[in-house]
């Protein structure tokens, strides 16, 4: 049995799937973990380390499979204001998300269109500071509210998406300290990504976590482990085992007798008599 088997075998004995109620409870009691993954192992993985809540591309958390491997996970999905199109496109989209297991949706979009969704009672988390599909508006890719000015209207943003019915924002590359004072001002969740510890939740990729990122890391990601390393060998594998196979091939050494059937040769005589007179 492999381990996503097991895992999809073994469910979620000691935890339950928290709703955004209970989210909203722990505000300011705890520190709440939560990921960027990309695959089914990864989701079970995890599953398996207590991991609170997760953001999930849609094909993972729509996958069939997704909740046996990842029962207790609060879960959010979604897609950029980029892709989705009109507030009604939104609305039918995330509908199915959440029919289909996701707890949250994520909307980029305008604070029209999250107001639009939380009016029919849909989970939804905004982003402020640094937001890659709205990068141009706040200077490119680089820190936000570093001055005064910047930092009061990122706190009237945090404010503004908590009365369109957000429930929680990702703030990301964010100073600390202005991070910490919004989030002691508001009754809405802030997930830290590089914003601080003083916000509800530290949220980090999957991909930093492990060691495979390819290109830019980011200032506030941590590597764990190196699974960069670990798959680029593993890739020198796959060439050296599919070279040696081409090499067999080309040297008559595989198929070996084991790999291949045999016919009764008294069959095979009556066969090859017959496929001579036809």
């Amino acid at each position: 049995m492999t381990e996503l088997s097991k895992q999809e075998s073994r469910g979620a004995a000691s935890r339950r799937l928290p709703t955004v109620a209970d989210l909203r409870a722990w505000k300011g009691r705890r520190q709440l973990t939560m990921l960027r993954y990309f695959s089914l192992d990864e989701a079970a993985a995890a599953e398996a380390a207590g991991i609170d809540i997760a953001s999930v591309p849609a094909d993972i958390v729509l996958n069939p499979r997704y909740r046996a491997v990842a029962p207790t996970v609060f879960s959010m999905t979604g897609q950029t204001h980029l892709e989705m199109g009109t507030p009604d496109d939104y609305l039918r989209w995330c509908g199915n998300a959440l029919n289909r297991g996701a707890d949250a949706v994520y909307c980029s979009g305008s604070l029209k269109t999250v107001e639009k969704l939380s009016r029919e009672y849909f989970p939804v988390v905004g982003h402020v500071g640094l937001v890659p599909t709205r990068a141009t508006w706040t200077g490119g890719f680089k820190a936000v509210g570093k001055t005064a000015e910047a930092a009061l209207r990122l706190f009237e943003e945090v404010k503004a998406y908590e009365s369109a019915g957000a429930f929680a924002v990702e703030i990301e590359v964010v100073p600390a300290e202005v991070a910490a004072e919004i989030s002691k001002r508001v009754g809405i969740l802030l997930w830290s990504m590089g914003a601080g510890p003083g916000c509800d939740a530290q949220y980090l990729f999957a991909n930093d976590i492990l060691g495979y990122t390819e290109g830019h890391v980011p200032r506030h990601a941590r590597a764990y482990r190196d699974f960069g390393s670990e798959y680029a060998r593993l890739q020198r594998e796959r060439v050296a085992a599919f070279s040696e196979y081409a090499a067999d091939v080309a040297d008559g050494a595989l198929p070996e007798e084991r790999h291949l059937i045999r016919m009764d040769p008294r069959e095979l005589e009556k066969f090859i008599d017959a496929a001579e007179r036809q």
